[in-house]
């Protein structure tokens, strides 16, 4: 707090920014930029990329390299001899009879045909947002916090989607329930739940899912502006239809023709915030399960229905009743606590967790009867039985899978497998849109990523242990997180247990380094490990857990003051 980012971390930040289109604005992104005037499409490159075709990928890495150096120009007309950018004030290079510094770096990287019309824009905004980066406003705001002062109110958000986030040390709000989803919000929900859809459907013998079982996040809604909830709307084949103000209060159904697939069947978990804050939302999903239900469509290209009438026939119950497909928490009620168990080692077996999930998140939403959340166990539990796969969003690169416990509390890849007749684990996936080019992953590959960025990652655990006592605790938090996923999902490699113990035990000197600075996280990370081995979720040599052993009885002897 009340540190102003450094030239080579406003670049970072202003890169991520220089790649989104923002329609309403009418800003083209850098990279598509790039892209155009070499006569190509982003998205194609995107696409090829992503699919290993090497000139595409050398491609998409020297438009990336090219969009960094035409920033750092941007930042390097305004940084002092630290590094640190100064006061940053409109650069009219036209004036001043230059030529702009970015057209210059990006005619060195090569690329000369660029639109410097299409740039004017984008550069313009970038130099906006660099003010807003580098304003140092934090520790005032608290000052005028603290003297009960009027704070200036700004919204609140991902940075990187919203830069009017920024400058921080406001007293930031969030946003007009009834405007989500917005048209931006939508049109890139299609993309992901089509990557998905796409990913799955190769991975299984060329056959679509017929049911995913999703999660909605409050704070994640407000970020993206409905982003999640658009997927949903989209895998289930409806269309927000926005009112002469934007109010989203009405949805349509999108003809198969158009859709070009089946209607993909959901189980919606709600976050308790999600509940909170957005249930006319959660009225207009359930109205649009509900209108896919009851349409007069073949059974093959329309999951919702086929499985809605199967439910009404075995469980005796109408065929709305059937199609509820919105569920969450008990009113008041917050989290399955799945969490909580993981974090304090109080389960004894994963069905101990399952059941957990399932007492407490089984509660419906039914706009035939708004306000009141019913226990629908049954419906709940039959539902996730025809779950071919799992799905939660990862949208803000501020919070990854294993910086929070949510993200797993919330996860019932395990469970669905539990219930499943064929007892089959359904596939797991994670979209990432923190960037430009979003991701769809299974879940492992998240996983896998977490660990080697973050947990693993010398940069990322030094940063933390710079800050001592509190970076130990942060280490030991990540740890725990990230065995959350052996849990419920069973998504963490071996390898992972092992580098920990060989970065964090196995040398002797980041041993000590940890004991010292916090013996009491350093005893969890040991107990963790311990744990992960038991339970089965870990194998390794007896000579690993040996000293693990000797290291908690080294550590209970200093917290206990003895020698």
């Amino acid at each position: 707090i009340g540190k102003p980012p450094t030239a080579e971390e406003a670049i970072a930040t202003l890169v991520n920014i220089a790649s989104l289109d923002r329609q309403e604005e009418e800003i083209q992104g850098l990279p598509g930029i790039i892209a155009k005037s070499l006569g190509r499409n982003i998205e194609d490159i995107y696409k090829n990329n992503d699919a290993g075709i090497l000139a595409d990928v050398q491609l998409l890495q020297d438009i990336t390299l090219a969009t960094r150096a035409a920033v750092t120009a941007l930042v390097q007309e305004q940084i002092d001899a630290e590094g640190r950018v100064i006061a940053v004030s409109k650069l009219n290079f036209f004036n001043m009879g230059r030529k702009e510094p970015w057209v210059e770096s990006l005619h060195q990287s090569g690329y000369t045909k660029v639109d410097t019309s299409a740039l004017k824009p984008l550069f313009e905004y970038l130099e906006f947002c660099l003010k807003q980066v580098c304003a140092d406003n934090e520790l005032g705001g608290l000052l005028q916090g603290l003297e009960g002062e009027y704070i200036l109110p700004g919204p609140g958000g991902d940075p990187i989607r919203n830069p009017d986030v920024l400058p921080t040390g406001k007293n930031i709000h969030a946003l007009d329930p009834q405007s989500i989803p917005t048209s931006a919000a939508v049109q890139s929900a299609k993309i992901v739940v089509d990557r998905l859809l796409e990913r799955n459907k190769s991975e299984n013998d060329g056959n679509w899912p017929e049911t995913i079982a999703c999660v909605l996040w409050g704070t994640d809604n407000i970020k993206t502006y409905g982003e999640s909830l658009a997927q949903i709307m989209w895998m289930v084949g409806v269309r927000p239809v926005p009112d002469a103000l934007g109010r989203v209060n009405k949805l349509e159904l999108i003809p198969l023709s158009e859709l070009g697939r089946p209607r993909i069947d959901v189980v919606i978990n709600c976050s308790g915030v999600f509940r909170d804050l957005f249930i006319n939302q959660m009225n207009l999903l359930d109205q649009g399960v509900k209108m896919a239900a009851e349409a007069d469509e073949p059974l093959e290209m329309n999951f919702v229905r086929k499985h809605a009438l199967k439910q009404a026939e075995d469980m005796g119950i109408n065929l709305r009743q059937a199609a509820t497909r919105v569920f969450s928490n008990a009113s008041g009620s917050y989290s399955s606590n799945i969490n909580l168990a993981v974090e304090n080692s109080t389960w004894d077996s994963e069905a101990e967790l399952q059941e957990m999930y399932l007492k407490r998140k089984s509660f419906s939403f039914n706009s035939d009867n708004p306000g009141v959340m019913d226990e629908s166990r049954q419906i709940f539990e039959t539902t996730l039985k025809t779950a071919d796969a799992t799905f939660q969003n990862l949208d803000s690169s501020e919070i990854s899978l294993t910086d929070v416990s949510h993200y797993f509390d919330s996860d019932p890849t395990k469970l669905v497998a539990s219930l499943r007749a064929d007892g089959k684990k359904p596939s797991s996936y994670i979209a990432d849109t923190t960037t430009a080019n979003a991701q769809v992953r299974t879940l492992s590959e998240t996983v896998r990523l977490d660990a080697r960025t973050k947990l693993l990652n010398p940069k990322w655990y030094e940063g933390m242990l710079s800050h001592g006592y509190e970076g130990v605790r942060e280490l030991s938090k990540r740890l725990v997180n990230t065995t959350g996923w052996s849990a419920t999902a069973g998504a963490v490699d071996n390898w992972i247990y092992e580098d920990t113990n060989e970065t964090f035990i196995k040398d002797e000197e980041m041993q000590k380094r940890l004991m010292n600075l916090n013996p009491h996280s350093f005893r969890k990370i040991v107990s963790t490990l311990l744990e992960m081995n038991g339970r089965g979720y870990w194998e390794t040599s007896e000579e690993n857990l040996d000293r693990l052993r000797e290291l908690y009885q080294e550590v209970e002897n200093r917290i206990e003051g003895i020698e």
